[in-house]
């Protein structure tokens, strides 16, 4: 709790989100009977579109206790008596950075809500690279009518995800659901998830990188997961392989996957994120015919039901910190 916070006389939560006017009900209806109160100030306009923003008043700011969006981190300084920040991201990096927020202030994302877009968008792009589907695309734009060969399937693949949480636990299931065998690997092996064959430690990462047909990236950003896949481990991959990343862009050494390509060292690699963000103009990722590129967009709400999750999420925390009960989806 914020050491200013007895000052405030009731609990102020301020909710960012673009709802309906149920959605607002239940929400008033979630803190109901307790000295919480919400104002709404999200433009339910919207609601369905690519950019949600988190406008809240200066006057609002000096007395919120709760806030439910991705307010600017610049502004968080502005909200004094602030115990609990629950985001629409999952990504939580720029608040838990050291000095954004006061000390003891909760931090709460929106994980469980972007598992099934950024797996479908996964899935869809390791299927394209099997069938060699972004060659054909190149080939259509030059007017060329020309077989290239040889594909692959997922059925009977083994497909290597690296990070088991939401994501990597639906994409694995997906997989399986085509025939694919699934091996994870996660910081704690002992912890299963489901979707997944076989668990594995990071240690182990050097040896099950030669066995993989697919391998699949959904690790956060972090100094042991910076560069994870290098040209050391390029090497180690199968020519036949297909790399994909849905994580972090630091995950993947840009410039030795770029030579990794251009050398045939890999079937395929599928980016929705990358290392920096926009991709360079000058990057020859660009010009790889087996390089198939996404700007950053398999997460956002571009399904409605991941607004839907995003909004069940926060309801349930606003609940929960209404009645004074624990959250879900700590980060902080």
């Amino acid at each position: 709790m914020s050491e200013n916070t007895e000052y405030i006389d009731n609990r102020l939560i301020v909710n960012c989100l673009p709802l309906t006017d149920d959605e607002r009900r239940d929400f008033i209806s979630a803190v109901d009977g307790t000295d919480a109160r919400i104002e709404f100030v999200g433009n339910p306009m919207e609601r369905g579109t690519m950019s949600w923003h988190a406008r809240v008043p200066a006057e609002l700011r000096s007395r919120a206790t709760a806030v439910i969006g991705n307010i600017p981190p610049d502004e968080c300084a502005q909200y004094p008596h602030l115990e609990w920040l629950q985001t629409w991201s999952a990504g939580v990096d720029r608040y838990v950075a050291p000095g954004v927020l006061g000390d003891g202030v909760r931090v709460t994302n929106a994980s469980g809500a972007y598992g099934q877009t950024v797996s479908e968008h996964l899935f869809a792009m390791m299927w394209s690279l099997m069938r060699n589907i972004p060659m054909y695309a190149r080939q259509q734009s030059e007017h060329r009518w020309h077989d290239l060969g040889r594909a692959l399937s997922p059925a009977g693949a083994t497909v290597l995800v690296v990070g088991t949480g939401d994501i990597g636990s639906h994409f694995a299931t997906l997989c399986k659901a085509v025939g694919a065998r699934t091996v994870g690997v996660r910081r704690d092996p002992s912890k299963p998830a489901d979707g997944i064959d076989e668990m594995h430690g990071f240690d182990d990462l050097d040896a099950l990188l030669p066995t993989a047909d697919v391998v699949a990236l959904v690790v956060p950003a972090a100094p042991d997961t910076h560069h994870l896949i290098d040209g050391r481990r390029l090497q180690m991959m199968k020519s036949t392989a297909v790399l994909l990343n849905a994580g972090r862009g630091t995950a993947v050494d840009p410039i030795a996957l770029a030579r990794a390509l251009s050398e045939d060292q890999l079937h395929g690699a599928g980016l929705d994120v990358t290392e920096p963000e926009p991709l360079p103009a000058d990057s020859p990722l660009w010009d790889e015919p087996h390089c198939l590129i996404t700007p950053h967009v398999a997460g956002g709400n571009h399904l409605e039901v991941t607004e839907r999750r995003i909004v069940a999420i926060a309801l349930e925390n606003t609940r929960r910190y209404a009645a004074g009960e624990p959250l879900i989806n700590v980060r902080r």
